[in-house]
C-alpha cells in the first residue's frame, strides 16, 4: 500500500489518510440527500436517486483514488445537477433517460478533452470573467431553487414571484433551519451541513411534518433502482436538443473541473498529478450516466480532507468505502424533508456568488457579458441560455471596441454554436 499510494514519499501514513478520508466523507455526505432531491424533480424516484448518488460517488472516489492517486473527492456536483434537472430535462424537454445519455456522452467528450491538449486549449480560450460568471449565475440559481423548495418564494400571477406564507409550517421550519445552518457554518463546526440536515429533519418531526413509511425497506429502493441503472436512452440522439444539451453540459463540467482540480493538486503540492487527476475526473463522469446520476465534479469539500492531512488517493478511497456503507441507512435518509435541504442550497449558492470578486467590473467589455450570464441563468431558469447570452455578447463587444485580439479563436466557434442554437429554437 505504501508503494502504490506513495505514502512515505508524500509524508503521510495509512492512519492519517483514513482520518482525512473520514473527514471528507462527513463534510460531503449531505450530497446524497440533496442531489437525490434535485434528481427527483427530473422524474427519477427519490429512493433510486439516493442509490444512484451513492454508487456514483463510490465509483468517482475509487477512480480518483486508484487512478489519480490524489485526495480529491468526486461526487455529483451542485450546480451541475441543477443544469441536468431544470435545464436539460424540464427546460429542454428531454426525458431523464435521455438526460442520462447526455451525461454519458458528455463524459466521453470530457475524457477525450482530458486525455489530449484540448483541455488546455479550451481553458485558455474562455476568459476568466465568463468562467467566474457561470459559477456566480449557478450560485444565484441554486439559491432561487432553495428558496422555492423551502416555500420562501412562491409563484405569483401578477409579479411572477412573491414571498411565501409564513404561516405555512414548511416556511418557518426552513427559516429556522437556515439560521441554524448559517451559525454552524460560520462557526466552522465539523460536519456542519450534515448536522444541519439532521437538525432540520428532527425539527420537522417535532412539528409533525415528516411522512415516514415504516414498512419501507432498503430492498424496495433497489427494486426501484433497477429502472434507473443503465436507463440511458439514445432514441433521440439525432435531435438538435440532445446535442445542445451535450455541448452545454460538457462545457460546464470541463470549465468547473479544470479550475477545481488545478487548485487542489497545488494545495497538496503535487502539480504533477494534475493531468492524471483530471483524467480520473472525466472517466468518473462516464460512470455517472451509467449509474443514473448527474455528473461528478471535484468538490470544494476536498479541502477539508486535505486540511486533515490527506495527500494521496487512499483518502478518496476511504471516502468511497464510507459512501458505500451509507446504503445501510437508506430507510432513514429518504425521510429528510425539503425544509432541511433548502437551507443547504441557499448557503451553497451564497458561497458560489463570492466568485464575482474575480470579475473585472471596471472593464465594461468584461463585466457586461458576465452580467448577462449571472442575471439570465436564474431569470430564464436555464444555465444554458444564460451562458449563451454572455458567450455571444463577449466577442461582439470586443469587436465593437476594436479589442478583438482579446478573443481567442475557439471562443468565436463556441459563440457561433450558441447562436445557432438560438436560431434553431426560434424556427421551431
Amino acid at each position: 500500500m505504501d508503494k502504490f499510494f506513495q505514502l512515505t514519499k508524500n509524508k503521510t501514513s495509512i492512519k492519517q489518510e483514513i482520518l482525512a478520508g473520514s473527514v471528507s466523507f462527513f463534510t460531503i455526505v449531505y450530497i446524497v440527500v440533496v442531489n437525490a432531491s434535485i434528481l427527483a424533480d427530473a422524474g427519477i424516484p427519490l429512493e433510486a436517486g439516493i442509490i444512484a448518488t451513492v454508487l456514483t460517488s463510490v465509483a468517482g472516489c475509487f477512480i480518483m483514488g486508484l487512478f489519480g492517486n490524489t485526495p480529491i473527492i468526486l461526487v455529483p456536483g451542485m450546480g451541475v445537477n441543477a443544469l441536468f434537472t431544470y435545464t436539460i430535462v424540464l427546460g429542454m424537454g428531454l426525458t431523464w433517460q435521455e438526460g442520462l445519455a447526455v451525461v454519458f456522452v458528455s463524459g466521453i467528450l470530457f475524457t477525450i478533452i482530458a486525455f489530449t491538449k484540448l483541455s488546455t486549449i479550451i481553458s485558455e480560450s474562455i476568459p476568466l470573467s465568463l468562467k467566474e460568471a457561470i459559477t456566480v449565475g449557478i450560485g444565484f440559481f441554486l439559491t432561487f431553487i432553495g428558496l422555492q423548495k423551502g416555500g420562501i418564494v412562491v409563484l405569483n400571477k401578477e409579479t411572477y414571484v412573491a414571498l411565501g406564507d409564513f404561516s405555512e409550517p414548511t416556511v418557518f421550519l426552513t427559516l429556522i433551519t437556515l439560521i441554524a445552518t448559517v451559525i454552524l457554518f460560520s462557526k466552522q463546526i465539523p460536519g456542519n451541513f450534515l448536522i444541519s440536515i439532521l437538525f432540520g429533519t428532527i425539527l420537522s418531526a417535532c412539528f409533525g411534518q415528516l411522512n415516514y413509511d415504516f414498512t419501507f425497506k432498503s430492498v424496495d429502493a433497489f427494486v426501484m433502482y433497477k429502472e434507473v441503472f443503465l436507463a440511458m436512452s439514445f432514441a433521440n440522439m439525432v435531435d438538435i436538443a440532445f446535442w445542445t444539451a451535450t455541448f452545454s453540459l460538457t462545457m460546464v463540467i470541463v470549465f468547473e473541473n479544470i479550475g477545481l482540480v488545478f487548485g487542489q493538486v497545488h494545495m497538496i503540492n503535487r502539480p504533477q498529478r494534475y493531468n492524471r487527476s483530471l483524467q480520473a475526473n472525466a472517466l468518473s463522469t462516464i460512470t455517472s450516466g451509467i449509474f443514473g446520476s448527474s455528473p461528478t465534479v471535484s468538490t470544494v469539500e476536498t479541502a477539508a480532507g486535505i486540511t486533515a492531512g490527506g495527500r494521496t488517493g487512499l483518502t478518496s478511497l476511504t471516502t468511497g468505502v464510507l459512501f458505500l456503507t451509507s446504503l445501510l441507512f437508506l430507510p432513514f435518509v429518504r425521510i429528510i424533508p425539503d425544509s432541511a435541504i433548502a437551507p443547504i442550497l441557499i448557503l451553497i449558492g451564497s458561497l458560489m456568488i463570492q466568485n464575482i470578486q474575480h470579475i473585472d467590473l471596471n472593464d465594461f467589455s468584461e463585466s457586461f457579458p458576465a452580467f448577462l450570464i449571472i442575471a439570465l441563468i436564474p431569470f430564464t431558469y436555464s444555465i444554458v441560455d444564460g451562458m449563451a447570452f454572455g458567450f455571444i455578447m463577449y466577442p461582439i463587444l470586443k469587436i465593437v471596441l476594436k479589442r478583438q485580439t482579446d478573443v481567442k479563436p475557439p471562443l468565436y466557434i463556441i459563440a457561433f454554436l450558441f447562436l445557432l442554437n438560438f436560431i434553431f429554437h426560434s424556427l421551431h
